[in-house]
């Protein structure tokens, strides 16, 4: 089983900054794509930064471009994502997420985090 941990979330004032990780473990034969999306209450769960773990471009949602940042660490199946000039609207859960094919699965499979909350308030 493939499991998705994060960390680093907590409550910010506005204008701070945080830094999220999330660790993929377990059977994984291949790791595609890491990111980072999150929902707000009463909001769709939305992107907020995506990056393959090969070639191809970072995915940045527009309202977080410029102040967001997104790495990874292949062998390590990680990926962070550094957070500044946060403001009220970046409070959500954010949830991890990875594209994994497993040894023993033929299709690729998309996994989730439980979430951190990431709260932005004076």
């Amino acid at each position: 089983q493939v499991q998705l941990v994060e960390s680093g979330g907590g409550l910010v004032q506005p204008g701070g900054s945080l830094r999220l990780s999330c660790a993929a473990s377990g059977t994984i034969g291949r790791t595609y794509v890491m990111g980072w999306y999150r929902q707000a209450p009463g909001k769709q769960r939305e992107q907020v930064a995506t990056m393959p773990f090969s070639g191809g471009d970072t995915n940045y949602d527009d309202s977080v471009k410029g102040r967001f940042t997104i790495s990874r660490d292949n062998a390590k199946n990680t990926v962070n994502l550094q957070m500044n000039r946060l403001k009220p609207e970046d409070t959500a859960v954010y949830y991890c997420y990875a594209v994994i094919r497993r040894p023993d699965s033929t299709p690729l499979l998309q996994y989730w985090g439980q979430g951190t909350q990431v709260t932005v308030s004076s």
